[in-house]
């Protein structure tokens, strides 16, 4: 190898050992199913970027925004707005949006009927047990015709809210990551799509499911400090990019719908 040769090749590894050394490792918290697909395809992007990804895989919708807050992760990528401003408000975490992904059209499910007109007088619904993924149940129930609520409910309505109930429903709340697992036991439940996808239950099946409309967009967040960082950005665009885009909605057909 010629000097001028070797010059180059050293230089060529100096730049990469300096630019490996510069990555920045983030942390991204998700729930299992679509949202860590979608981050997966995200890392290769974010790597070009400087972003070195580590997903971290949470089964429950309330340790991902305290991990957060702690700073035992750098962002996370689970939940929508109406969630995330009840977990701020409640547990005071320093925690903020810093940008919309995708939306996920709730669905009620059943193991026992093939449709909503099948299920019975007095049956059990299984929804979820925290205030904005059970109104949500709740809204969507009441949007079909099938419950009537409180006029000003707002996006958070409770059982206590429902004033008309014609098949005397009897309305159960579990954890949502439960919901899949109520099938046999119930018959229907309201069940997050990430949590459909991660059970193998085909989203196309619910028996009722929710417009694709309002505030239920998912979001990324980040501790308030960071922001305004460059590495927010990076993420962000990575995560708002065009291959991103196509993976989205060829490996959902439309059960998962990108916000950009």
């Amino acid at each position: 190898m010629s000097l001028k040769a070797l010059a180059a090749a050293l230089a060529l590894s100096t730049a990469f050992l300096v630019s490996h050394a510069d990555a920045k490792t983030v942390r991204v918290g998700v729930s299992p199913g679509p949202h860590a697909e979608i981050i997966e395809r995200v890392k290769p992007i974010a790597k070009e970027k400087g972003l070195d990804i580590e997903i971290v895989e949470f089964s429950d919708y309330v340790i991902p925004n305290a991990a957060l807050d702690a700073g035992e992760i750098e962002a996370n990528s689970f939940q929508h707005q109406p969630y995330l401003d009840n977990q701020v408000a409640d547990r005071k975490f320093d925690i903020v949006s810093v940008a919309t992904t995708v939306n996920f059209p709730l669905g009620i499910y059943s193991s026992k009927y093939k449709s909503w007109d099948e299920v019975p007088d007095g049956a059990t619904i299984a929804i979820q047990n925290d205030p904005t993924n059970g109104g949500r149940s709740l809204l969507l129930l009441a949007d079909k015709g099938i419950i009537k609520l409180k006029d000003g409910v707002g996006y958070k309505p409770t059982v206590v809210d429902i004033v008309e109930n014609p098949k005397n429903l009897k309305i159960i709340e579990l954890e949502a990551a439960q919901t899949p697992r109520s099938l046999d036991d119930v018959a229907a439940a309201s069940i997050n799509t990430n949590y459909v996808v991660d059970a193998g239950i085909d989203p196309a099946s619910a028996i009722l499911r929710e417009d694709a409309k309002g505030p239920y967009v998912n979001v990324i967040a980040v501790r308030t400090k960071d922001k305004d960082e460059q590495w927010v950005k990076d993420l962000v665009d990575a995560y708002r990019s065009a291959d991103v885009k196509a993976f989205v909605n060829e490996r959902f057909k439309g059960n998962v719908l990108p916000s950009w």
